[in-house]
């Protein structure tokens, strides 16, 4: 596993981005972290462990303000964290990659396949509780009249965590730039499979929400496996294990 810091953005939008890569056979395998995850976390790091054991390139890193890079959480919006993204497959999976994305790491997947040339499209893509257009579907059309307004008029609102002691920080950039990156309104084409994971017992998103994005998929090849007694980490060992058989499915595909 080798560490880079790649540079993203120019004047007071640079970034320093943290990137992990470890070299191997066959198109590279991509992470996608979730709101506020790092590349540490358990299911990132169980991946790199599976690459290493099967031989598979691998590549995960940080968003800005997350992790080891650069910034800081609320500075964060989609645009940025999808800019960053597509820097990271330029550098180091210029090829047809496949793409793991987690909770907000399967919504920045479907963004990259919209933007990225065709000699780019990814391979196949492996969404664990895809969290499409949260910022709008699952923040702010869940929060009280208070919290709007506090994201209005303050320019954020601090939302508890289940899996920090410290509240997240919504703000109003983050709500403001996600309309710029609504999927939901019509179609959606990534020109490859897709294999949607998903608890049923997920709080942040529910097993509806998938539902609702396979069927704006009409057009691809989608597999959606549902688990009844799954949460949103999907990170037990048996979760764990269906994840790498649908990576490793979607990284022998011709």
């Amino acid at each position: 596993m080798m560490r880079h810091i790649l540079s993203v953005g120019q004047g007071p939008e640079l970034r320093r981005i943290a990137v992990r890569t470890r070299q191997g056979e066959g198109p590279p395998v991509v992470w996608l972290g979730g709101f506020k995850s790092d590349m540490s976390a358990t299911k990132a790091s169980w991946l790199d462990a599976w690459a290493e054991r099967t031989g598979r390139a691998f590549v995960r890193f940080d968003y800005s303000g997350h992790g080891e890079s650069d910034g800081t959480f609320e500075e964060g919006t989609i645009s940025r964290w999808l800019e960053e993204s597509q820097a990271v497959l330029d550098a180091f999976a210029p090829g047809n990659p496949v793409l793991v994305g987690s909770s907000m790491g399967g919504y920045i997947a479907l963004l990259l396949a919209r933007k990225l040339p065709p000699e780019q499209q990814p391979r196949g893509m492996v969404l664990i509780a895809p969290a499409v257009d949260f910022t709008e579907q699952l923040i702010w059309n869940r929060l009280t009249e208070d919290a709007r307004e506090a994201i209005r008029g303050a320019g954020y609102w601090e939302r508890p965590s289940a899996y920090s002691p410290e509240p997240y920080r919504i703000t109003r950039n983050l709500i403001e730039d996600g309309r710029r990156h609504i999927l939901l309104g019509a179609s959606l084409a990534t020109g490859c499979p897709v294999h949607i994971l998903q608890g049923m017992e997920d709080p942040d998103v529910p097993w509806q929400h998938a539902l609702t994005l396979v069927e704006h998929l009409p057009g691809d090849s989608v597999a959606l496996t549902l688990i009844n007694d799954g949460d949103h980490r999907l990170s037990r060992p048996q979760d764990l294990e269906r994840l790498a058989d649908a990576v490793e499915a979607m990284a022998q595909r011709s």
